[in-house]
C-alpha cells in the first residue's frame, strides 16, 4: 500500500512539474512575443518619424530649387541634377522638363509605335495596331463634340489591348501633362530609356547623348534620333524629384509636377498639380 501511495505522489509531483514547465514555456513565449511586438512597434515609430522628417527635408529642397528656377532669366531646358544641402542633410534633386517624356495626348502614331516596340517590347504588327488604337481613344468626343484627352497616364489602360503589364513597362516614359508641345520630345530633357525609344531601340546612341548631357556639353548631336520625334523647346511644366537619405541606407523620394506659368492657390508663384513619394534602396538612388 505504501509503495502504491508513494508512486501516486511521485506521479502527481511529476505532473505538477510538467505543468509548471509548460507554464514557464508559455510565459516565455508570451514575453518573447510582447518584447518582439514592442521592438517592432518602436521600429515602426522610428521609421515613421524618419519618414516624416525626410519628407519635410525633401519638400524644403524642392521649394528651394523652385525659388531658384523662378528667379532665372532663362528657363531650364535639359535634364538637370542639383545637390542642395538643407539643415546639414545633403540631398539629390532632379529637374526634368516634362517634354522629356512622351506625351500620350500629342505623340504621333509613329512615335507611339516606337514606344510600344522599344519600351513595351511588342511585335511590330501589334505595336502598330495599338498605336492607332491609342490615337483613336484620345480623339474620342464628349456629348458636345469636344475631344476628351487622357487626363492621366493610367487612362492608357482604357485603350483596347493595353494591359497592366504593358502599362507598367511604359509608365516611366510617358506623360499626359504636357498640354502644349506638338507631341514631340525634348531629347536634352529625356531619360536614357526615352532616348532609346527616340533612337528606334539604339541604346548606344541614347547612352552617348545622355553622357554628353551629363558632361555639360553644348551643341549635343541628336541627329541619330527620329527627326519627327524631337523638338528642343522650353516649357513651363517640370517634374521635380528629391531624394533624401535615411539612416538605414534607404532613400525617401518626393516628386512634384509643377507649372511655373501658373500661380498656386497658396500664393506661390508656381502651381503643383501632382505629388507622390516612396522609398528606394541605396543602389537605385541614381536611377
Amino acid at each position: 500500500m505504501r509503495d502504491s501511495h508513494n508512486a501516486r505522489n511521485r506521479h502527481q509531483r511529476g505532473m505538477v512539474l510538467i505543468a509548471v514547465l509548460w507554464m514557464v514555456v508559455a510565459l516565455s513565449i508570451i514575453v518573447t512575443g510582447i518584447t518582439r511586438s514592442v521592438r517592432d512597434e518602436a521600429r515602426i515609430m522610428s521609421l515613421t518619424r524618419q519618414g516624416v522628417e525626410a519628407y519635410a527635408l525633401g519638400d524644403a529642397a524642392i521649394q528651394l530649387v523652385l525659388q531658384d528656377m523662378v528667379s532665372r532669366t532663362a528657363p531650364i531646358s535639359r535634364l538637370t541634377q542639383v545637390e542642395p544641402v538643407y539643415r546639414g542633410v545633403p540631398m539629390v534633386v532632379q529637374i526634368m522638363p516634362i517634354n522629356g517624356l512622351i506625351d500620350i495626348n500629342g505623340a504621333s502614331v509613329s512615335l507611339l509605335n516606337s514606344l510600344y516596340v522599344v519600351g513595351g517590347g511588342l511585335p511590330a504588327d501589334a505595336a502598330a495596331a495599338l498605336a492607332q488604337a491609342t490615337v483613336d481613344a484620345r480623339e474620342r468626343k464628349d456629348s458636345r463634340g469636344a475631344p476628351v484627352p487622357f487626363e492621366a497616364t493610367e487612362d492608357l489602360l482604357q485603350v483596347p489591348g493595353l494591359g497592366y503589364a504593358l502599362y507598367a513597362r511604359l509608365s516611366g516614359l510617358i506623360t499626359s501633362d504636357l498640354r502644349r508641345g506638338g507631341g514631340k520630345v525634348n531629347p536634352l530633357a529625356a531619360q536614357p530609356e526615352v532616348l532609346t525609344v527616340l533612337a528606334g531601340g539604339n541604346a548606344g546612341v541614347a547612352a552617348r547623348i545622355a553622357a554628353d548631357r551629363e558632361a555639360g556639353l553644348e551643341g549635343i548631336d541628336t541627329t541619330a534620333l527620329g527627326a519627327d520625334f524631337t523638338d528642343i523647346a522650353a516649357v513651363q511644366r517640370f517634374h521635380i524629384k528629391a531624394r533624401v537619405p535615411l539612416s538605414d541606407g534607404a532613400w525617401l523620394w518626393i516628386s512634384r509636377s509643377v507649372d511655373l506659368g501658373a500661380r498656386g492657390h497658396d500664393g506661390m508663384p508656381w502651381h503643383t498639380f501632382r505629388t507622390s513619394y516612396g522609398f528606394e534602396h541605396l543602389h537605385r538612388k541614381n536611377s
